[in-house]
């Protein structure tokens, strides 16, 4: 399954903290597939078929496909001075 590192993990809360009517939500990263990648979205909750990853209070909705690719994968976070994010994944 998908682990968070803490970066990671404040950075999902901070990114839907600026979405007000979605306290509660968490990003959702879809499998587009292809060489198009992942695409993320923050949402007020998780579709039915979604994995739900929790890490140190930020959540994380991951699609049928999407929990298959990122399985024994790390997600981290690189947090930017003007407040922008760049995600990377890795090995487990």
């Amino acid at each position: 399954m998908l682990t968070l590192t803490p970066t990671a993990a404040e950075a999902v809360k901070n990114i839907v903290s600026r979405v007000p009517q979605i306290d509660d939500g968490g990003v959702r990263i879809r499998d587009t597939g292809g060489e198009s990648g992942f695409e993320l979205s923050v949402t007020p909750t998780p579709e039915t078929e979604d994995t739900v990853v929790v890490t140190d209070g930020a959540r994380v909705f991951l699609d049928s496909k999407a929990a298959v690719a990122l399985d024994d994968r790390v997600l981290d976070a690189e947090l930017a001075g003007d407040g922008s994010v760049r995600f990377a994944l890795s090995a487990a």
